[in-house]
């Protein structure tokens, strides 16, 4: 917009008013560009975090000693408990601060000793199984025929009475095969991939309803039990052999009574169609495994490296330590705690003296529903108000959390800057996902712009969910996961039983290391924090005349 008069009846005193509201115009205009504009990269920092991050990278040890070393680290297992205590080992030897273990209450540990099944008529094979979390032994090898009841509510139960009893139980259905997919297994994004990413998403909102129904699984466990089923055998969700074994009845006095395991597809629908031909088969199944009741508390680990001039002030990285059993939880999520340990490695190592305190956080029970992340967000940055049903707020707090309202703030809540979560496999970081934060938006983008190069540039307004930064979100905590190349981490890895250090790559997780460290460093130091969005509100529902 021209800022000369062009009209001949403009005089003087006209011109200097729109010259003023012009001038006013423009400032403005900067002043909202600021934040992106007055918080650039220290480049330098950024070559020593690069230099450290390539010729002196630890993150494959350190993902081979949680993998290799330590294996699958189940909540409260005793595993777990040795991850618990090398993690904060590690944080102390690179000289981190205030590491401490952050406990909350949690439930029962659980792990396996041995599992196997064999078919011993009308042929003899080996099958493959895994023992399912938190289910009991088998009473020694259980020789007995199968029986095919498939269960999937307790309207079921009444098809099935009466003819359990001794049997090893088939409770999922069978469906035949899935064609096969054209899609390829392994995959990295393309620009077009990217750019789709671009296109804003808006929400949708539709009131939440709390579910008090009881557990289906102790339903099932109550009726196998009672008409004396020896075990129960599920289904595979994948096929190619592949076996996931979670399991979600941690809770002390909820788990269940009646062992059960879960078969690859291809060794459980070989039993389906033998029973179908008249064939029972025959089974011996094996399921050793331990409860560890010593401490129901599960431990968030947590380390800082201190500020020094906005010290109160703090930016967070974390990615979740605990895993499912199938395998060694490599890519998850081995790979995002190494990739934040790194981090702090790399940081230490250059001996940053940030403005705000850097805090690395690798949390617990994740994959039991968020709950190490959702314990710190509840003790430390806000909680929510009661629902004043007494059924529903006895429920766990995940079950609960989104539809409690108004949201109370803590006194922290606004010392915690931003948080930056990393649990979407060992895919390189291909960007950022700024959660509908257009303000926040501008800063990555200056933020990522040395990383250009290294296939590190998209910002998408995009939100993401599934992981340890969505009740940050929820409390209106500025809370982000990267975009990551997916890999074969969707398609075949995730939770799954090849889950191992082999399916690492090594160049991405330097890459995403590198990364993250400079965003940390960048957060920290920053003249303004992050641009927060709006304290949350009870929304409005989408559709108002939805039944």
């Amino acid at each position: 917009m021209p800022l000369i008069p062009t009209s001949p009846i403009e005089t003087p005193s006209h011109f200097s008013g729109v010259f003023v509201r012009h001038l006013a115009v423009l400032l403005s205009a900067t002043l909202l560009a600021t934040p992106a504009l007055a918080q650039p990269v220290d480049r330098v920092a950024v070559k020593g975090i690069i230099d450290q991050g390539l010729n002196q990278s630890q993150v494959m040890q350190t993902a081979g000693w949680l993998t290799d070393r330590i294996g699958p680290r189940l909540t409260n297992s005793p595993q777990m408990r040795q991850a618990e205590g090398w993690t904060q080992q590690q944080f102390r030897d690179w000289g981190l601060s205030n590491v401490r273990a952050d406990g909350f209450e949690f439930g029962r540990g659980w792990s396996i000793e041995r599992a196997s099944a064999r078919m011993t008529a009308p042929r003899p094979i080996e099958l493959r199984v895994f023992p399912v979390a938190w289910t009991p032994s088998t009473d020694g090898t259980v020789n007995a025929e199968v029986v095919f009841a498939p269960m999937a509510n307790a309207g079921d139960f009444v098809r099935h009475r009466g003819k359990l009893a001794g049997k090893i139980v088939l409770i999922s259905a069978a469906p035949a095969p899935s064609e096969p997919s054209d899609q390829p297994v392994f995959r990295r994004l393309t620009d077009e991939d990217l750019a789709g990413r671009n296109v804003y998403v808006q929400p949708r909102h539709a009131p939440v309803r709390v579910n008090t129904a009881e557990d289906f699984t102790l339903q099932l466990d109550a009726f196998l039990r009672e008409e004396g089923a020896l075990a129960w055998v599920r289904m595979s969700q994948r096929d190619g052999g592949l076996l996931h074994g979670a399991g979600y009845n941690y809770r002390a006095g909820a788990t269940p009574t009646v062992p059960g395991v879960e078969m690859t597809q291809e060794d459980y629908r070989r039993l389906v169609r033998l029973t179908a031909a008249g064939a029972t088969p025959t089974l011996e199944l094996t399921s050793q495994v331990r409860f560890h009741d010593e401490d129901a508390q599960a431990y968030n680990i947590l380390a800082d490296i201190p500020g020094t001039s906005r010290s109160a002030e703090y930016v967070m990285a974390g990615a979740h330590l605990d895993s499912w059993v199938a395998s060694d939880g490599a890519v998850d999520n081995a790979a995002g705690v190494a990739v934040v340990m790194e981090a702090a490695r790399i940081l230490k190592a250059l001996n940053v003296r940030p403005k705000r305190t850097i805090r690395f956080a690798l949390w617990n029970a994740e994959e039991q529903g968020l709950l190490g992340s959702l314990a710190y967000v509840d003790r430390y940055v806000a909680t929510r108000a009661p629902l004043g049903d007494a059924a529903q707020d006895a429920l766990p707090a995940n079950r609960t959390w989104r539809a409690r309202w108004p949201i109370e703030p803590r006194p922290g809540h606004r010392d915690l800057v931003a948080y930056f979560n990393f649990d979407n496999g060992s895919g390189r970081i291909r960007g950022i996902n700024a959660e509908g934060n257009v303000a926040a938006a501008a800063v990555f983008e200056e933020w990522l712009k040395p990383f250009a190069s290294m296939g590190a540039s998209t910002v998408s307004l995009r939100p993401s969910g599934g992981t340890d930064h969505v009740y940050m979100q929820t409390v209106g905590i500025p809370g982000f996961q990267f975009i990551q190349d997916p890999l074969d981490y969707g398609s075949r890895l995730h939770h799954t039983s090849i889950d191992s250090y082999d399916k690492l790559r090594p160049e991405d997780l330097r890459q995403a290391a590198i990364i993250m460290a400079s965003i940390l460093l960048s957060a920290a130091n920053s003249d303004e924090p992050l641009p927060r969005m709006p304290l949350p509100t009870r929304p409005t529902p989408t559709d108002p005349f939805e039944p």
